[in-house]
């Protein structure tokens, strides 16, 4: 059906990619299911989905390098799965654009759950409602120094020139932007820009901001030691 989210699915083990498959084609996802990482490429280019879902250890071309090919081409929310919590493919993922990490084994609940938060926060990019904000223009745009924030248009200018978020990116900004100086801690942030209604893991907002900064200026995010990060204004 075209009103159908499609993802697409990359995980390289038989018995996983079957059942996952099976789970999301039940609640309503059209599902593309690809055994290795050249063929998630292929279908991805071909297919256009609304979202990945990418197991990091695939054969051919692994997790984090598609991610980064995917990244590369398009904004679409991307999903890694992981088999170990503390494993440095996390990070690695994360940085190579994913917007979020499931670990295996996953509760098949789970998983849709965390799928349709990334689809919540990727099919509305901006904050909600602000109050006017100091240095804010008629036009909705905000200005911190050589950076302009546009709220309505969904647009960032750092020294005239546009930068390139990621809408996940982009709702992390307008968190910052929407209350300069103020400190947020990664809990909040969690709960705002990942829809976490239950705790998560702090790295997906601590690589989230660095990947941020490299955007918009590594002094621009001040890290307040045990508290967490604020924009200065």
């Amino acid at each position: 059906m075209a009103d159908q989210t499609h993802v697409l699915f990359v995980e390289d083990d038989d018995v996983i990619r079957e059942a996952t498959q099976l789970a999301l084609e039940r609640v309503g996802f059209a599902v593309t299911a690809m055994p290795d990482g050249l063929s998630g490429l292929e279908a991805f280019r071909a297919d256009r989905p609304d979202i990945a879902l990418l197991d990091v250890m695939v054969p051919g071309l692994d997790g984090v390098s598609l991610c980064r090919r995917i990244r590369d081409e398009s904004t679409v929310p991307v999903i890694m799965l992981s088999a170990r919590a503390d494993s440095i493919d996390v990070v690695l993922g994360l940085e190579a654009g994913a917007d979020d990490y499931v670990t295996k084994p996953f509760d098949g609940a789970v998983l849709v759950a965390r799928i349709r938060a990334v689809l919540r926060r990727f099919g509305h990019a901006s904050g909600g409602d602000r109050a006017e904000t100091p240095g804010e223009d008629d036009g909705g745009v905000l200005t911190f120094g050589d950076l302009q924030v546009d709220t309505e248009g969904m647009e960032v200018r750092r020294g005239g020139q546009p930068v390139a978020l990621t809408p996940t990116e982009m709702r992390l900004l307008l968190e910052f932007s929407s209350a300069p100086g103020t400190v947020l801690s990664r809990d909040k942030l969690l709960e705002r820009v990942w829809d976490y209604g239950w705790g998560g893991d702090t790295r997906v907002v601590d690589v989230h901001v660095q990947r941020l900064r490299t955007k918009i200026g590594q002094d621009r995010i001040e890290t307040v030691r045990g508290f967490g990060y604020k924009l200065k204004a």
